[in-house]
């Protein structure tokens, strides 16, 4: 999912990220089970009209990290 190239993907292939509703009743981890299969590719959605590749430094902050502080701040 992270080696798609934003130059050849289909925008309708894409989920919109406005799209994407998290219950924040429920557990960190189940958040991040509903966003993701929701967004169905955290690396690469449309955000309006704009596709948006997102990509992690090895070291640092994790996936995980960036969608529990994305989640949170929803």
């Amino acid at each position: 999912m992270k080696n798609i190239d934003i130059r050849t993907v289909d925008p309708k292939d894409l989920v919109e990220r406005q799209s994407v509703k998290i219950d924040m009743s429920l557990p960190r981890e189940e958040r991040i089970k509903q966003y993701i299969n929701q967004i169905k590719n955290p690396y690469c959605y449309l955000d309006g009209d704009v596709i948006v590749k997102v990509s992690f430094q090895e070291e640092g902050v994790t996936l995980e990290q960036r969608l529990e502080a994305y989640i949170r701040n929803l």
